[in-house]
């Protein structure tokens, strides 16, 4: 897969979740948007555990520990670059290492992460554990 094709299957999922990462809650309009992203992808609550596992968090975990702050002027373009870069050498060695320290890198937006998941199964009309 090349990194037009990443953009053009995931870029607009990984824009919507960016939000879980911010320093501040996430708005209502924020899950909206997230609910209406995933929905139009059809993902299932297991495949949408690893692209925030293994696509998203090692990127936005170190984007969240840096100065970026509350994004208020957030560089998506920046975003995807690094996003897509990432994602690119996600193969091999270096998707069982990211595997294994997911943990680590998805703790600070686990909280979210399950709100959106509840959130998500509410709207599918699947019950919430």
């Amino acid at each position: 897969m090349n990194a037009q094709d990443l953009v053009d299957q995931r870029g607009d999922l990984w824009l919507a979740l960016a939000p879980l990462w911010l320093d501040r809650e996430p708005r209502e309009t924020d899950y909206i948007r997230m609910i209406e992203e995933i929905e139009r992808h059809n993902f299932t609550l297991k495949e949408l555990e690893w692209i925030f596992r293994l696509e998203l968090a090692p990127v936005m975990s170190r984007r969240q520990m840096s100065l970026v702050g509350e994004w208020k002027h957030r560089d998506d373009y920046q975003l995807m670059r690094q996003l897509v870069g990432h994602n690119m050498r996600l193969k091999g060695w270096r998707r069982s290492w990211w595997a294994l320290f997911s943990g680590i890198t998805t703790m600070m937006a686990r909280q979210r992460w399950i709100e959106l998941m509840e959130r998500l199964m509410i709207s599918r009309g699947e019950v919430v554990p």
